[in-house]
């Protein structure tokens, strides 16, 4: 009986430890990220059309963008081009799904095709935004907002094209949900990019 609660006693003793030890570790995580850099989201995300998202999509990178505006600009990008590349790809399996009717292909074939206009466009911007610099700062700055503002005409067009009522329902819902997404972020990152060259201004 006497070993039997030892054994216990040790197994809860090893369970108190592992979770100090989670608790060390995430707190470790949160200081790595300085409550100014957060806040600097937080004040950035308050001048875009959706803040919440803003703020909730590049919380995660806030060590990385400390607070610059130059880096909060090129994280929404990257955030953004993650998003587009992985709806791509769901849209391009949900094609080649069993049941679907003509136009509902069709319709997902078309916005492949703009997402993969999108995706191009924002590899750009993430290019030019890294290699930005004072001499011809303003030429760049107008190439990376052309190619957003790109970007998110070809979602919208995206967006548009599940519109129709010859739609299946759930699969009309979740695209949209996928793309209207992907605008929105879309259009935070402009908005910071727009501040950005505002501040550099």
């Amino acid at each position: 009986m006497a070993s039997t609660f030892s054994y216990n006693s040790f197994g809860f003793l090893l369970i108190l430890v592992a979770f100090s030890s989670l608790i060390n570790i995430s707190s470790a995580g949160r200081q790595i990220a300085p409550k100014t850099s957060i806040e600097f989201i937080r004040t950035s995300c308050s001048s875009t059309t959706y803040p919440k998202l803003c703020y909730e999509s590049l919380l995660t990178q806030a060590s990385m963008i400390q607070t610059s505006p130059q880096l909060i600009a090129h994280a929404a990008l990257n955030v953004t081009l993650s998003a587009a590349k992985s709806t791509s790809a769901m849209m391009v399996k949900l094609a080649k799904s069993q049941g679907l009717k003509p136009t509902e292909v069709g319709a997902m074939q078309d916005c492949v095709e703009e997402l993969e206009d999108t995706i191009d466009e924002l590899r750009k911007s993430i290019s030019e935004m890294g290699q930005i610099k004072g001499s011809n700062f303003g030429l760049m700055i107008n190439d990376i907002q052309t190619w957003v503002s790109a970007a998110l005409t070809d979602e919208n067009t995206c967006a548009d094209g599940f519109g129709g009522k010859n739609m299946n329902g759930s699969i009309k819902t979740a695209v949209r949900s996928k793309i209207v997404t992907i605008a929105h972020l879309t259009s935070n990152a402009l908005a910071l990019v727009s501040s950005y060259a505002s501040f550099h201004g």
